[in-house]
């Protein structure tokens, strides 16, 4: 079976050399998003919980680009820029994500001058 890029104008366009997400099979990776508008691309939001809801909106247009919806997902991965943060992102995350929840790691990191919070997202489709 070959391996698919997938590709939504919904979402912003990459800034190198990888694709939105890429699908082999009933496997589906989410390349990680940003709070990048993709109509404008510029950064939307100054607060993590503004920022989390354009990523996940992101992501989320990425995976219906591939037939998938957020119900697929089966492991998320979470970067935040300050552990101070965490329980914001947490609120707007919740708003989204529903049971059963996917498996999820959040590490901090440091990330682009601007941006708080960056999310990629692995889904297995039916």
């Amino acid at each position: 079976m070959a391996k698919v890029a997938i590709s939504t104008e919904n979402a912003p366009q990459p800034a190198a050399a990888y694709s939105q997400g890429s699908r082999k099979g009933n496997i589906l990776q989410v390349a990680g998003q940003v709070p990048i508008d993709p109509e404008t691309g510029k950064i939307v939001g100054t607060t993590v919980g503004e920022q989390a809801r354009q990523v996940l909106a992101n992501v989320g247009a990425v995976l219906e680009a591939a037939g998938s919806g957020f119900g697929d997902v089966v492991m998320v991965r979470v970067y935040l820029t300050d552990s101070a943060h965490f329980a914001e992102f947490n609120e707007v995350y919740n708003e989204v994500m529903k049971e059963p929840y996917a498996a999820r790691t959040t590490v901090y990191v440091g990330l682009a001058p601007g941006l708080l919070v960056e999310i990629d997202a692995l889904a297995v489709l039916d």
